[in-house]
């Protein structure tokens, strides 16, 4: 079976250990989201797409769900001594190392995808992981401070109207201000990866595990020709709900949702991606009573438990995605 995964950062990440888990046979590309991207230091760094390698490659903090096992922060507090910023983001030194080398290579003309697949080598995660594209492509959000930001993540004062990126806006500001709009700058411009396209028209089923459906998989289809291969690639279409009762799992996806105009609720994201792009939809058994709402909108939809508190709970879901898909497959 050759499934298709969109994938952002630590919801995707232990969806795909689950799916790796429920089917260890299957032959599973990740298309990763790099709207999240940003240079610091000098140095690209790429937080989605390393957190699915390290998840999978058994080098991740479970605890925090990002970020490298057993890390130290010696690099980060000799930059703050010299005054070297951001210190917002924490970046450990053992993660340091996969940032330079990403660098290196891109500085010595590698594209993102073939320095990505240099990477896993060394992770070795067990499946094909492919940047959504080879191109710059950064989300911006767009902020109206109300007074001023110190860089404390605090806000108040003088009603500054702004663009910061994502980065700055999830983790310095916390989402602490309305995101009134978010903007995956370089998208409209970029082109899909190497083999993103191929892999699409290769799937037997294609799958949107509970990552933001804003700012992580719909960055990914904001690249022109993605959400078009997708659509038309003949396959089940199955994603799963980052909204349970109403809240977001975790992080802010609640935030995000409210600037493109979608109530936080199972439903309302199922239709914000529409009937021409899923197939199916999985939502939480608290959220049973969607299901009526979300098949009204073309979609099949079922109730199943969506929280992934461990790898088996995971693998469940996963379970239940490719039911779905072959559910689908079959009316």
């Amino acid at each position: 079976m050759r499934i298709v995964v969109l994938a952002g950062g630590i919801g995707g990440a232990r969806f795909l250990r689950g799916l790796k888990r429920a089917v260890p046979d299957a032959d599973i590309t990740v298309i990763g989201n790099t709207g999240d991207d940003i240079h610091l230091f000098g140095l690209k760094v790429c937080p989605d797409l390393d957190t699915v390698m390290y998840t999978l490659g058994g080098g991740i903090d479970e605890e925090q769900g990002w970020g490298r096992a057993e890390e130290t922060f010696h690099v980060k507090e000799e930059l703050a001594a010299y005054g070297v910023g951001p210190e917002w983001f924490g970046l450990g030194d053992r993660d340091f190392a996969t940032h330079i080398v990403r660098t290196q290579m891109l500085n010595a003309g590698f594209p993102l995808s073939a320095v990505t697949e240099a990477l896993c080598d060394r992770w070795q995660p067990g499946v094909r992981l492919i940047p959504m594209s080879d191109d710059r492509i950064e989300t911006h959000v767009a902020v109206t401070l109300p007074g001023g930001d110190g860089g404390d993540g605090s806000a108040a004062g003088s009603g500054e109207r702004k663009a910061v990126h994502f980065q700055e806006y999830w983790v310095r500001l916390r989402a602490s201000v309305p995101a009134e709009a978010i903007v995956p700058v370089g998208a409209e411009q970029a082109k899909p990866a190497p083999g993103v396209l191929e892999a699409i028209a290769a799937a037997d089923v294609i799958l949107f595990p509970p990552s933001n459906p804003v700012v992580s998989i719909g960055t990914i289809l904001a690249v022109p020709g993605i959400r078009e291969a997708i659509a038309d690639a003949g396959v089940p279409v199955v994603g799963l709900s980052p909204i349970v009762g109403d809240a977001p799992v975790r992080g802010m996806a609640d935030k995000v949702l409210a600037a493109v105009g979608v109530e936080s609720t199972a439903a309302a994201v199922a239709e914000h991606y529409g009937s021409g792009l899923l197939d199916g939809w999985l939502v939480d058994t608290v959220d049973a009573g969607t299901v009526e709402r979300v098949e009204a909108a073309g979609i099949r939809c079922r109730a199943v438990p969506l929280m992934m508190t461990d790898v088996d709970a995971a693998a469940r879901m996963a379970q239940e995605a490719l039911a779905l898909a072959e559910e689908v497959r079959g009316a």
